[in-house]
């Protein structure tokens, strides 16, 4: 049975993460894209002006290395197909490092903006790259703004189609630039025919609502304090490995301004930069982390059987 869950003003005053005294390790994961590539800026970067605008990506992600090697700890890389083909000896390095090599689409158009034949060119194009450029398997996807939901059940059985062992592609939060509110919070075969699972990036329970507590923005706009409880929470309370993500850019408080993006994209995309360093080596410290396939491995066994894309439907898809 779990643990009663603990108030948050409660939470906050306890000593050493509990989840690392439980051996839980947590899914550290990295969403490898440059400052320009973003989710807040596709409306006023076009992706035609990419190939004009500095790259800072190759810096960014090796700062985030030597980062993880302080702590020693192992993570995922889920890294566009577009940045592996013009950074090639990033690409070795994070191999060489230890750490897992995953796919985040090509150039990172959002899967419900392709059909099912668009989505199959685009995840094999950038597997094909990052495992050209780093000679070694990639088993795990990653959708661009988590942007696998009601809309795309069929990405599910592309992705098993083609050899993915794991997705991690699912916000189970209702939020307006993503998310997928009736999904399950962990570990789930999204498919009645393959054991690929999805692990959904974390969410936690407050005042019996989710909340989104798995990195990005919301680590860096709200206090350390708020990310600790989640996670503590979600390995204590529910006995289960957090998911936790963020990007390259995050680390690099110099990069360009974008005067001309909406104010709520500005603020989404540059508060807190500037502190996010420090956080993630408290992050790091504070809990138990390892790479996305380990815990996809653990999780594996426990994911529960939830086929958001009925067999039949799924089924007349493959067909087609």
């Amino acid at each position: 049975m779990n643990a009663p869950f603990q108030p948050l003003s409660e939470s906050l005053a306890t000593g050493a993460s509990h989840g690392a005294a439980q051996g839980i390790v947590n899914g550290l994961s990295v969403d490898v894209e440059d400052w320009f590539q973003v989710g807040a800026f596709e409306n006023v970067i076009a992706r035609g002006e990419w190939d004009s605008i500095k790259t800072r990506v190759e810096d960014n992600v090796y700062r985030v290395i030597d980062l993880f090697a302080e702590a020693d700890v192992s993570a995922t890389f889920f890294t566009l197909g577009w940045v592996a083909k013009r950074h090639p000896n990033m690409i070795r390095r994070i191999a060489d490092a230890g750490h897992e090599l995953a796919s985040h689409g090509y150039d990172h158009a959002r899967v419900f903006t392709m059909d099912r034949a668009g989505f199959a060119e685009d995840i094999r194009k950038a597997r094909t790259i990052i495992e050209d450029c780093s000679g070694v398997a990639v088993t795990g996807y990653r959708a661009p703004s988590f942007s696998i939901d009601h809309r795309t059940p069929w990405a599910f059985a592309e992705l098993a189609e083609q050899g993915y062992a794991y997705s991690s592609s699912v916000a189970p939060v209702a939020h307006d630039h993503y998310g997928w509110p009736e999904a399950p919070r962990f570990a789930f075969k999204p498919l009645p025919w393959s054991p690929m699972i999805e692990l959904p990036v974390t969410t936690a329970m407050l005042g019996g609502r989710r909340v989104a507590a798995g990195g990005g923005g919301f680590f860096r706009v709200l206090p350390y304090a708020f990310s600790r409880w989640a996670i503590r929470q979600v390995n204590r309370s529910d006995g289960r490995p957090a998911v936790f993500y963020f990007h390259p850019w995050e680390v690099d408080p110099d990069q360009p301004r974008v005067a001309h993006a909406p104010l709520r994209s500005r603020f989404r995309h540059y508060t807190g930069l500037g502190k996010m360093a420090g956080k993630l080596r408290e992050l790091v410290h504070d809990f138990r982390w390892g790479r996305m396939d380990l815990v996809a491995h653990r999780e594996a066994a426990r994911a529960e059987d939830l086929f958001l894309s009925a067999p039949d439907a799924a089924t007349a898809d493959i067909a087609a």
